[in-house]
């Protein structure tokens, strides 16, 4: 039987785009597809009584420079190339993560997904910013307008507190976090590990 494997994730997490990216070798090396489930980091942060790394890392003395060597690390060892800073960072997620619940909806969650990080990530922009957003995703040649009235809608805030809060009530407490099957794994450098128990799972 296929495994079910899950990616929760938020566009605000650097490491969650970095491991958007590594995602496609392994499931082209496992054949399992990953489930992308949007949630709200704040949300996350807010009901697990956890924060940012930015707010953790504060005051303390080289363990953020070793982080960063971490990330270069990752970076150079799967050749990405698309990673640059966002000078705007920390970006109010709200919006982008609304429009990725909305996007789901209507069948373009996968396109959305690459636009927004290549927005945040690749070619860093503020995207909390509406008029930003919107011409991002017109670049991108997605339906801007339609994902600017969705993101209002309410059924659509709704869902996303819906995954926010079923998310935490598996585990979760960060980004990016993933399943494989009910196994929970946090951070880009487990990859290894959920690959590992996605292998295990199929048998």
């Amino acid at each position: 039987m296929p495994v079910n494997v899950e990616f929760h994730f938020d566009f605000g997490s650097p490491n969650a785009y970095l491991s958007h990216l590594v995602i496609p070798a392994i499931e082209t090396r496992t054949g399992a597809a990953f489930k992308y489930v949007p949630v709200l980091l704040g949300g996350v942060f807010k009901a697990t009584n956890n924060v940012s790394p930015m707010v953790s890392l504060n005051g303390i003395k080289n363990k953020p420079e070793y982080q960063g060597i971490e990330t270069e690390r990752f970076v150079r060892r799967h050749g990405i190339t698309e990673y640059r800073s966002n000078p705007h960072f920390p970006v109010n997620t709200l919006q982008i993560m609304r429009g990725a619940v909305f996007a789901e909806r209507e069948g373009f969650l996968s396109a959305y997904v690459d636009a927004v990080y290549r927005h945040m990530w690749a070619e860093p922009k503020k995207m909390d910013d509406a008029e930003v957003v919107a011409a991002a995703l017109t670049a991108s040649d997605l339906p801007a307008e339609r994902i600017m009235a969705g993101i209002q809608d309410p059924e659509v805030k709704a869902g996303l507190i819906a995954n926010t809060e079923a998310s935490v009530a598996r585990g979760v407490f960060g980004s990016p976090s993933f399943f494989v099957g009910d196994e929970l794994f946090f951070g880009k450098d487990k990859l290894r590990d959920v690959e590992d128990e996605i292998a295990r799972q199929q048998g």
